[in-house]
């Protein structure tokens, strides 16, 4: 194959698109370079196939853990496994990126895989990977209305920047994806420390600038390399079918969208079915589709024209709104937030920093303290449906309910807990992942965690002609919208944040963009409404708890000296086990030396404390002590003081008369009263037990043994020496 290379200059960095080295096979294969990261975009397309009724693509992400030159840390598995939740993000960043430009009526299968083959950490994949996708599938033959550009804004100092290195790191204060074609913005991702929307704003007319010179890096490679596009096959009915379906199925249509709102009334497979009736039988598969697109053209219509929503709601209206908090007994947190039919239960748990999700990847090991996690079961919206493990759209949504949440956690120092939350939809009918994050913001102020400002969430929708203009100069916004209006409309705009500024933003269309003027509105609209949205959260719940519930463990943190640390864990952990089972705690070091103690325990989470603390203490003469005895010998026994200081009773400072056997004072285990009477040349304490009547210590000369005789060739008679230990 013929290998074409293409680089320009973006951001200070090279980017570079090549063709022709890898995936031969593929119908479409291009090798991207940012920095030293590089991933390889393949695009392959299948058969026709008329059957289905929605177009098929699949697009897979997936990070190989050379790319980062790791090895799986797992003792038993090696090798990748299913995609982690960050794989799976990505794949959906680039499926919304380029899903909206494709035909409407194209039904052939399509597959984008996107392979991360190596890392260097500061230039993140994820945004290289759209940008790959689009250039191959810009080369290809397949029919595509891009290709788009795509780059990550942040904001450094108060400074935009474009795909800044420290990419999605923690700790950012903006972290936004956007893509778009020369005119049109198309996906937005983004997560926010309370940023204004002035500020987002002009963080997408940065992005939007950027994109531009991507998009004709892009298209002088596809002038180049470009093939010819397929044929597109003309699957619609005959034009007299589609009039003699309409001019039956309207009125009942415009019947069912007054009671669809409310999923009331007569389901839509009825209609079908009556329509059918009275439609050859070679005709009647085009019957689904011809009233899918005309229920879209009604509720177009209505809203367009009469400003008529399916609900009656005025086009800026939220739906009626309830919430209640501490809706379970013996959890930590819960909530529930409804709006109209959409309702969420929210269950926040606390838990020990060891709780911490370990997270891996090619760019290296990472922990995760906060955790949002989104269940979507078919009941919530009345079907029947399989359960097992997390669908694509249900981790999507956990992680913008996640982000949402997540600027205004405390940090460790502040609140030292893993933070758990789960939002159960037990009712859906429209943005169920903003009304998780106004759930899950209640659910966590009433486990009391002292989150810096309460979230709300909102999402906008577009309604525009059939025709989508590309002027954009008739649209109409609807605010809070419902799922037939999601589905039969042109975006869902979703905007999350604080009385301050936003905190997150998702953006699906399925036109093919919104101008930055729309952009604008949106953002002001979702402001209004979130800020109503706030005011209802706040009167059910003003403040966070100030007191965490009962069944919530207590942690509290003490720092030890670094060196030690060993002291603590103990040869292969045995102290620090040991610890943990007598003070029924759970204990976690940090390599800088903090130690997290937590435990529903008091006095044990006292006694560990304490007992951590004494590590980094020095031991001084003439400090009491309360000791517990250790071993005993026929000389004295030696007492514990302090963790891993053992100091030794003489004898002759047992008692104030004279003492044969130590055994005859103390035993194994005893707790002793001591006091340090001095700290010799190498380092060993020695003890005393001897005090006055008051508790003051009392100096006692130790007795001493006799001399050793000189060996005169005779027996030795007199005493041994005692060794100490």
């Amino acid at each position: 194959m013929k290998i074409v290379s293409k680089s320009i200059e973006l951001s200070g960095r090279t980017l570079t698109l090549e063709v022709g080295r890898l995936a031969g096979q593929a119908t479409s294969a291009l090798l991207a370079r940012y920095g030293d990261t590089v991933v390889l975009s393949t695009v392959v397309v299948g058969n026709e196939d008329l059957k289905k009724d929605y177009f098929p693509l699949m697009v897979e992400y997936q990070e190989r853990l050379y790319a980062g030159g790791r090895i799986k840390g797992s003792r038993w598995v090696k090798r990748e496994g299913r995609p982690t939740e960050a794989e799976t993000l990505s794949a959906r960043l680039i499926d919304r990126s380029i899903r909206p430009l494709f035909p409407k009526n194209f039904r052939r299968e399509v597959q984008v895989v996107v392979t991360v083959l190596a890392t260097d950490v500061s230039n993140d994949p994820d945004v290289l990977g759209i940008i790959a996708t689009s250039a191959a599938l810009a080369v290809s033959p397949i029919p595509w209305s891009g290709p788009v550009g795509a780059v990550r804004v942040g904001m450094t100092d108060g400074e935009l920047v474009i795909n800044p290195t420290n990419g999605n790191r923690s700790g950012v204060d903006l972290d936004l994806v956007v893509t778009s074609t020369l005119e049109l913005i198309n996906m937005i991702e983004a997560g926010a420390r309370q940023v204004p929307e002035d500020r987002i704003l002009a963080a997408l007319t940065t992005g939007h600038t950027a994109n531009k010179e991507i998009i004709v890096f892009i298209n002088s490679l596809v002038a180049e390399i470009g093939r010819e596009k397929l044929p597109l096959i003309a699957s619609d009915p005959a034009p007299g079918i589609t009039a003699e379906v309409t001019k039956l199925a309207r009125p009942l249509l415009e019947e069912y969208i007054t009671h669809a709102a409310d999923h009331e009334g007569e389901p839509l497979e009825n209609i079908i079915a009556q329509i059918s009736q009275k439609i050859e039988d070679k005709d009647k598969n085009y019957i689904p589709a011809i009233l899918e697109d005309l229920l879209g053209q009604i509720i177009r219509e209505n809203i367009l024209t009469k400003k008529q929503r399916p609900d009656s709601r005025k086009l800026d209206q939220i739906r009626p709104l309830d919430t209640q908090v501490a809706v379970l007994p013996r959890v930590h947190g819960s909530a529930i937030f409804q709006r109209g039919q959409t309702q969420v239960l929210s269950v926040a748990t606390l838990g020990a920093p060891s709780l911490s999700q370990s997270l891996e990847s090619a760019e290296g090991e990472d922990t995760k303290r906060f955790m949002l996690h989104y269940n979507f079961p078919p009941y919530s919206t009345g079907e029947v449906g399989r359960m097992g493990s997390p669908s694509r759209r249900e981790i999507g949504h956990g992680a913008l309910a996640e982000r949402s949440l997540a600027p205004v956690i405390p940090d460790e120092q502040a609140f030292p807990y893993a933070i758990r939350v789960v939002s159960e939809i037990t009712s859906s009918n429209g943005s169920t992942s903003m009304a998780s994050a106004c759930g899950c913001t209640l659910s966590l102020m009433d486990a009391g965690v002292p989150i810096l400002a309460p979230v709300a969430g909102i999402s906008i929708g577009l309604i525009t002609p059939d025709t989508y203009p590309k002027k954009t100069d008739s649209y109409t916004l609807l605010t809070d919208i419902l799922g037939m209006e999601d589905h039969h409309g042109g975006m869902d705009f979703k905007v999350a944040g604080t009385e301050t500024g936003v905190t997150a933003i998702q953006l699906d269309v399925k036109v093919p963009g919104l101008t930055l003027d729309i952009c604008k509105e949106t953002l002001a609209r979702a402001r209004t409404a979130r800020l109503e949205i706030l005011k209802t959260l706040l009167k059910v719940l003003p403040q966070t708890r100030p007191q965490l519930s009962p069944f919530a463990p207590k942690i509290s943190t003490v720092q030890i000296p670094v060196d030690k640390i060993g002291e603590l864990i103990g040869p292969g952990g045995k102290i620090i086990r040991k610890l943990m089972a007598e003070t029924e705690t759970v204990i976690d070091v940090r390599d800088d030396g903090s130690v997290f103690v937590s435990g529903l325990n008091q006095e044990g989470m006292n006694k560990a404390l304490a007992w951590i603390s004494s590590l980094g203490k020095e031991v001084i003469p003439g400090e009491i002590y309360e000791g517990t005895v250790a071993r005993i010998q026929p000389f004295g026994a030696f007492v514990n003081i302090l963790p891993g200081k053992d100091g030794l009773v003489h004898v002759s400072q047992m008692n104030a008369g004279f003492v044969s056997d130590p055994r005859q004072i103390v035993n194994e285990g005893d707790k002793v009263k001591v006091w340090v009477t001095e700290i010799d040349s190498q380092g060993r304490i020695n003890l005393s037990m001897l005090f006055d009547t008051e508790g003051q210590p009392v100096a006692k000369a130790r007795e001493t043994m006799p001399s050793p005789r000189p060996h005169s060739g005779g027996s030795f008679r007199g005493p041994r020496p005692r060794r100490r230990f």
